[in-house]
């Protein structure tokens, strides 16, 4: 049984990793997800099949619904609490060769008054006795963007990620990780929506609501690093750091630390916390002296200073059943995050105080996942 558990283990610490050259075993996932935080509500299933055709192709499709509904305090500041639904279909298919799989997906993203469209392409090689696998991907997508009651306004944006990723069986407890990511996106990049303020005497507030001017082009970099580590009574620890840069500014590091350990024959429990700051971009802030102070000007508070902790805990139990059968196995995973949000420069306009000296904004948001997976 122990050497059951370390392989289990060990296929958790590869899916965290990045992976090697195998294709995805046939089976069904059915999930369901919401979050809470901020004046918002998002929840919806999702579905996921995957069956694999001759051992050399599998082909999957996943189909993925957001329900929102309520106001961040973006929102709060300028209009009122709203609802909207997307949906988010994805085909995909792996295919292996000797030691080589590539991936290729599509996915469109719908919504009221947004159209998202990608292409996604990807090819791992094992090297070493398959203890190096080498990862190259690409992916393109052309956004649609639209502005509810505005049936003139339409904008487009094209966006390109390049990636390269290493993972190394270092030794026969340990796996290494490293990826390189560069984006770049061009057109319409800010939210029709959002808004900046600006000292205005007249108004009875102090200051008055414009629309935010974003740059036209964006590029973006990011080094990832993760280490994951099998011990000896049957669980893991693993590590990862991010590191991200792009020409707006914004600097930002993601830290996360988690352990794995199983329990009996068939429970897997799994912990985390992850730590992420981020610096504003150049052309934030939080309240401008005048309409246009600078060609472009932001107040989204996902472009200010700010830092997130998450803590996360998932619980999963696992059926094995006969070869013979056509439901090799199941399982159930329950899962839970609790995050807090502290910004930097970005203010609660909604409170009653003096302008420019209102409380500085922070939130709790809990995400949770319940999902029941199917092999065959």
């Amino acid at each position: 049984m122990a050497v059951t558990k370390r392989v289990i283990l060990i296929a958790l610490l590869i899916c965290h990793s990045g992976g090697a050259a195998v294709l995805p075993q046939d089976r069904s996932d059915v999930m369901y997800h919401r979050y809470e935080g901020d004046g918002v509500s998002i929840d919806g299933p999702s579905i996921l099949l995957r069956k694999k055709v001759h051992n050399k192709v599998s082909l999957s499709a996943n189909y993925y619904v957001d329900t929102v509904s309520g106001a961040s305090i973006d929102v709060r500041a300028t209009a009122s609490p709203y609802q909207e639904e997307r949906k988010e279909t994805t085909l995909g298919a792996d295919f292996l060769h000797n030691k080589t799989l590539m991936s290729v997906s599509y996915t469109n993203s719908s919504e009221n008054d947004f159209e998202a469209n990608s292409v996604y392409v990807g090819v791992s090689q094992d090297f070493f006795g398959d203890l190096t696998t080498l990862s190259l991907s690409y992916a393109k997508g052309w956004d649609e963007v639209g502005k509810t009651g505005d049936p003139d306004f339409a904008e487009q944006a094209d966006r390109q990620k390049f990636g390269l990723g290493i993972t190394q069986v270092a030794t026969k407890n340990l796996i290494l990780g490293f990826s390189v990511e560069n984006i770049s996106d061009q057109g319409y990049l800010n939210n029709p929506y959002r808004s900046i303020r600006f000292l205005d005497a007249n108004s009875e507030r102090g200051f008055r609501f414009v629309t935010e001017k974003y740059p036209d082009t964006r590029t973006s970099n990011a080094v990832s690093l993760n280490a994951h580590y099998y011990l000896p009574y049957r669980a893991a620890l693993y590590a990862e750091g991010r590191w991200y840069t792009d020409t707006w500014g914004i600097d930002a590091m993601n830290i996360k630390l988690g352990y794995i350990h199983t329990f009996g024959d068939d429970w897997v429990l799994e912990g985390f916390v992850r730590h992420y700051s981020q610096e504003k971009a150049d052309f934030y802030q939080d309240l401008f002296t005048r309409e246009n102070e600078f060609n472009f000007m932001a107040r989204d508070k996902e472009l200010s200073s700010f830092s997130g902790l998450t803590a996360g805990l998932s619980l999963a139990y696992e059926w094995q059943f006969s070869p013979d059968a056509l439901v090799k196995k199941s399982s159930v995973h329950l899962e839970w995050d609790h995050m807090r949000f502290e910004y930097d420069n970005f203010r609660d306009v909604t409170a009653n105080a003096p302008v420019g000296e209102e409380p500085l904004f922070g939130f709790n948001a809990n995400v949770i996942r319940a999902f029941v997976s199917v092999w065959y």
